[in-house]
């Protein structure tokens, strides 16, 4: 092959298996004879991650390592990685080796063939019941929600065409949802599945705090659908004060039926109090969002780099 290809890989408390993974891509570098540069971006860990770059620096040429100043979330690195890779094929790939180097050759002949984006479809799910339901039902949500078509299942897992990720990039959303960015700027796409494999070592950087926000972007960055609920309570709701009314308003005219009020005044205070919390709670993410771009702030600080 004579393109170049990127490697991008967000890191995150790695230290102890970043060998395993350097590794892997190698192997996969000399079977294919890659012209290769591998992006390494250090998202604020915890242990010596950033440190064991350096040394893997000095052992394979072609890395590049960046080392964010504090943990911006994955999101983030990957889209600094993005902002940094000169590939003509990019490929998207965790630091776990659950997204194998040994599957991007035949990721890669999906661009050789006239595709501009190959993204990985999970075939099976490894995590736990409660885990694997959860996702499930945000893809199905994010679906039935969303302007635009994403995938179910698909991850950040994928390769892409230079120019791609030139477009991707012109969107800087401060709190950016890549794989809606990546459905989002169209051209030909294709899902393919394969086998995820299981972490190499250590546990998920993806805390459910971090998997909210996940989901909370993808469905307000990519959908106007939760702003239009609000319409729809107000009618359900006026459609239930309306009916309330006439048939309070028919028994006691007709059926001399005394209205009793206090139980059934704070049952319909309840009710429309809550719907107005969750009202307010949906404009509120949407202004959150707003003043998070007019603010202008860079969404990601480098502390240092390397070979970059």
């Amino acid at each position: 092959m004579n393109k170049k290809i990127s490697i991008l890989v967000p890191i995150y408390n790695s230290a102890a298996f970043m060998n395993l993974l350097l590794e892997a891509i190698d192997t996969q570098r000399q079977k294919s004879n890659w012209n290769l540069e591998v992006i390494l971006v250090d998202d604020g860990s915890r242990d010596k991650s950033y440190e064991k770059i350096e040394e893997l620096s000095k052992q394979y040429s072609y890395i590049k390592g960046i080392k964010l100043s504090k943990n911006f979330g994955h999101q983030i690195a990957v889209k600094t990685a993005l902002s940094h890779c000169t590939g003509d094929y990019i490929a998207v790939i965790d630091d776990d080796l659950q997204d194998p180097p040994s599957q991007l050759p035949h990721f890669f002949t999906f661009l050789d063939n006239g595709y501009d984006v190959a993204y990985g479809v999970r075939k099976k799910r490894k995590e736990s019941f409660t885990k694997r339901l959860a996702y499930s039902s945000f893809y199905k949500i994010l679906k039935g929600m969303s302007d635009i078509h994403i995938p179910i299942d698909s991850g950040d897992f994928c390769v892409m065409k230079k120019h791609v990720v030139d477009n991707m990039l012109k969107l800087q959303e401060q709190n950016p949802f890549l794989r809606g960015i990546r459905a989002w700027v169209g051209f030909k796409q294709i899902g393919v599945e394969y086998e995820r494999a299981n972490r190499v070592d250590g546990q998920s950087g993806y805390t459910l705090k971090k998997l909210l926000k996940i989901a909370l972007d993808g469905i307000f960055s990519f959908s106007s659908a939760p702003i239009r609920l609000i319409t729809v309570l107000g009618l359900v709701g006026f459609s239930f004060a309306c009916m309330y009314s006439l048939n309070t308003i028919y028994g006691y005219f007709v059926h001399k039926i005394e209205a009793k009020g206090f139980a059934t005044l704070a049952i319909l205070i309840s009710f429309f109090s809550s719907l107005i919390l969750i009202c307010l709670g949906i404009i509120g993410e949407y202004i959150v969002r707003i003043y998070d771009e007019v603010r202008q702030r860079p969404y990601v600080v480098i502390e240092k780099t390397i070979n970059i």
